[in-house]
């Protein structure tokens, strides 16, 4: 396994990288926290400090709710034609895809994602979300109602109002559009509270969309903390909706602010504890392939990593074999190196719990089979870990890690497997691997989650409805289940008076 400066493999060059806004952006302007107060966002490569931002809390947060509530009850935004804010949606996106590399490099810094998978995924796909949704702001469409009176009736579907997006630090870039794409297209007009993780790239979106036309007031982002930025937002008065994304345990705070201030809907997109599922007819190259991308993609910190990993008793051994091979394999290293396949993980914080879990791993009797040390002498890099002899109630087969931590497990039939599968509080998604298409299907019906994927894995798509089920949260990002989530319904019904036909 390469040091984590990725120096065995070769030179690469570091693009410099301009932090450009560092101020809170509220009604269109860039601001200094009414406080005063910065904190400082460090870069997960060396631990040093990248940038000083602008602190928001309850005043800032009272400022941003203010002016999103000015610009939808008396602005342009949610009074266009749909056609209108896609157009200018559109202009959004094109200004993204105009600065991929700077966005790619903020996001490396920030978060230690891979600058090569910021270039080519997170912030085109970014860009091809928010298109989606510009598409869609004209499509918006109610519903003729077939009365049983002498009346006719019909539906509306209004923007919600002001809405609170609090992201998390995992994918800075692809959060931030999960909420703002359908929220924006929808008409509302929002706050957004980024993971002071990682607050760069948020304020520099904000930044693309006052060029790209959209009014002051519709798009506030405020960076801060949770316990302050982030509370603010859940308990706000004026806020019609929060939506959230980060821990179950943050989850619950934020329905209960809501359910105390003005009982404004939530949705939530929390934990996992992502099974993928190998049976004995499966190509294991293939299997050992995806299960390794299941684990390890973004270091592990994605929500929906598969990170219980069952596999068949026939091919148990040959499947632990290949995938700690390819495990040792993995460069860990500057993510920034085009040869380096795992970067660090976001701050010392995270980077601790995840040295804490596997020293829980090996104490519970689990067998560590690869990786499992720190690597590099500064930064926060975490060598691929493979335990085996995982038990269902060992705690590195429950509590979601959120590092690169695979727990391995054996089983015999597909009986037994959905209930292994099944025996968590979480259910965000699963993977299924297998060439038997009605395995797949009975077991792609039973496995209580939001999302299944058959023989490939993270299939995300714009059109594709994502969330949870149990514990991982309800309501749905991406597809048109989106855009709804930011409408309400509203009848409105008129007497007929000697009309030919009902």
């Amino acid at each position: 396994m390469a040091t984590a400066n990725g120096s065995s493999k070769g030179s690469f060059e570091v693009p410099k990288v301009e932090v450009r806004f560092t101020k809170l952006f509220i009604d269109g302007k860039f601001v200094d926290a009414v406080s005063g107060k910065t904190f400082e966002t460090r870069d997960p490569r060396t631990g040093e400090v990248i940038a000083s931002i602008a602190e928001g809390d309850k005043a800032d947060v009272d400022l941003a709710v203010k002016a999103a509530r000015e610009a939808f009850d008396n602005g342009p935004w949610p009074r266009m034609t749909g056609y209108e804010r896609g157009r200018i949606l559109h202009r959004f996106a094109d200004l993204i895809d105009e600065h991929v590399e700077e966005l790619a490099a903020l996001d490396t810094v920030d978060a230690g994602k891979l600058f090569a998978v910021g270039k080519a995924r997170d912030i085109p796909g970014a860009a091809h979300l928010l298109r989606y949704y510009a598409g869609a702001a004209d499509k918006v469409h109610g519903a003729t109602l077939k009365m049983a009176q002498r009346m006719h009736g019909y539906t509306l579907k209004e923007p919600v109002g002001v809405v609170g997006h609090i992201v998390p630090w995992n994918y800075p870039t692809t959060m931030f559009f999960f909420k703002v794409g359908p929220a924006l297209a929808a008409g509302c007009a929002v706050v957004v509270k980024p993971a002071e993780q990682t607050p760069l790239s948020a304020l520099f979106y904000a930044h693309l969309a006052r060029e790209a036309g959209v009014p002051a007031g519709v798009l506030n982002v405020v960076p801060g903390f949770g316990p302050t930025a982030g509370a603010a937002v859940a308990a706000h008065m004026d806020v019609d909706k929060v939506s959230f994304t980060g821990s179950t345990e943050v989850g619950r705070l934020v329905m209960r602010a809501a359910a105390e201030s003005n009982l404004k809907p939530v949705s939530l997109e929390l934990g996992g504890k992502s099974p993928v599922i190998v049976f004995d007819d499966a190509d294991l190259d293939m299997a050992v392939n995806l299960v390794n991308f299941a684990t390890y993609t973004n270091k592990g910190e994605i929500c929906v990593a598969g990170t219980r990993i069952y596999v068949q008793e026939g091919i148990y051994d040959e499947f632990v074999k290949k995938a700690a091979e390819l495990a040792s394999k993995s460069v860990v290293g500057d993510p920034f190196n085009p040869s380096v396949s795992q970067g660090p993980q976001v701050d010392k914080d995270q980077y601790e719990k995840v040295l804490r879990y596997i020293d829980i791993g090996k104490r519970e009797g689990a067998t560590l089979v690869t990786g499992g040390k720190p690597c590099g002498d500064k930064g926060y890099y975490i060598e691929p870990t493979i335990f085996t002899d995982v038990k269902d109630d060992m705690t590195i087969a429950q509590d979601e890690i959120f590092g690169p931590v695979m727990a391995l497990m054996k089983f015999k039939t597909v009986e037994e497997v959905i209930q292994k599968a099944n025996n968590t509080r979480y259910g965000l998604a699963a993977g299924i691997v297998t060439k038997n298409i009605d395995v797949a299907n009975t077991v792609s019906r039973s496995i209580r989650a939001g999302a299944i994927w058959i023989n490939c894995y993270f299939a995300f798509d714009p059109d594709a409805p994502f969330g949870g089920y149990k514990m991982s949260g309800f309501g749905k990002d991406m597809g048109m289940d989106a855009l709804d989530k930011y409408l309400q319904t509203k009848t409105v019904v008129t007497p007929l008076y000697n009309t030919p036909w009902l």
